[in-house]
């Protein structure tokens, strides 16, 4: 066997690292299900429950024209429903991206992660097979809670066209391998998965509601207005929206890619960096 076929290629390892989590998901049809589940309950209950546009055009003594307007001045589109199903792709991303940590963990504590040091793979090919695997899955996901969004009423922007969805999947690419970077650098030496599941809960709430993915961040006071101009998720749901429900602003666009690739690569190599450091037996 050649050597760039043999072991010690290190895409042969990433790729069979990556398709070992995945198998573990796409083999559970239960798990996909119940993964966006969680969105759509959202999206179905409170996305439709929460009708602020029903609100102002229900008041007789507010005209029409008045209510439409005053929706897309704070909403960017008269449609809640269509700003709320976007910040559910952000949902959807954070929620996958959580469980990347939590799968080192329990690779450890099963004896897995010691059989995978002792082969020739790279610790590095380690860490970003997590991150591929959990992009991936929040892609799929992603893709999902899109087209349900559609059928339940989603309305796109003036802007839209088809390949605006190619710019969707690179933003949650991008948010997906920056958040799976962070839990992968707080499960990297743990070795208990409560203490895992207890970051995971303590961050799950504040990084949704501390993002503009249910509410415009020009409505909360001015401390929180500084935390979510640092969330990652703010840009994320902004760019997505920027794509599918706004009159794009095209250097929004580019202020938002920038944002989430810069994210993106920074952790990554922070992720990476710890990993030849703190990745052991």
């Amino acid at each position: 066997m050649s050597q760039a076929n043999g072991p010690s290629n290190p895409f042969h390892g990433l790729w069979a690292l990556t398709n070992r989590d995945l198998k573990k998901w796409y083999k559970e049809p239960f798990q996909l299900f119940m993964s966006i589940l969680q969105p759509i309950l959202w999206m179905g209950l409170f996305g439709k429950a929460m009708n602020i546009g029903a609100i102002f055009a229900g008041n007789p003594n507010i005209p029409p024209q008045l209510a439409e307007l005053l929706m897309t001045k704070t909403f960017g589109t008269s449609d809640y429903f269509s700003y709320m199903a976007v910040g559910m792709l952000s949902f959807v991303s954070l929620f996958t991206t959580m469980f990347s940590g939590m799968s080192i963990v329990w690779d450890r504590r099963f004896g897995i992660l010691d059989k995978i040091l002792s082969t020739p793979v790279a610790r590095s090919v380690i860490v970003f097979s997590k991150l591929l695997s959990a992009t991936v899955r929040s892609m799929v996901q992603a893709g999902v809670v899109l087209v349900i969004a559609v059928i339940l009423g989603l309305k796109v922007g003036p802007s839209f066209t088809p390949l605006n969805i190619v710019g969707v999947f690179a933003i949650t690419f991008l948010i997906c391998i920056g958040l799976s970077s962070v839990f992968l650098m707080i499960g990297i030496r743990s070795t208990r998965w409560e203490t895992q599941m207890a970051v995971m809960n303590l961050l799950n709430l504040p990084l949704m509601f501390s993002s503009n993915s249910l509410f415009p961040i020009s409505t909360m006071p001015d401390w929180l207005q500084l935390i979510a101009k640092l969330n990652p998720l703010t840009y994320a749901s902004d760019g997505i929206r920027q794509l599918l429900v706004y009159q794009m602003d095209v250097s929004q666009l580019l202020a938002d890619f920038t944002y989430l690739g810069v994210f993106a690569v920074v952790f990554a190599t922070i992720g990476i960096i710890l990993s030849w450091k703190f990745l052991s037996k």
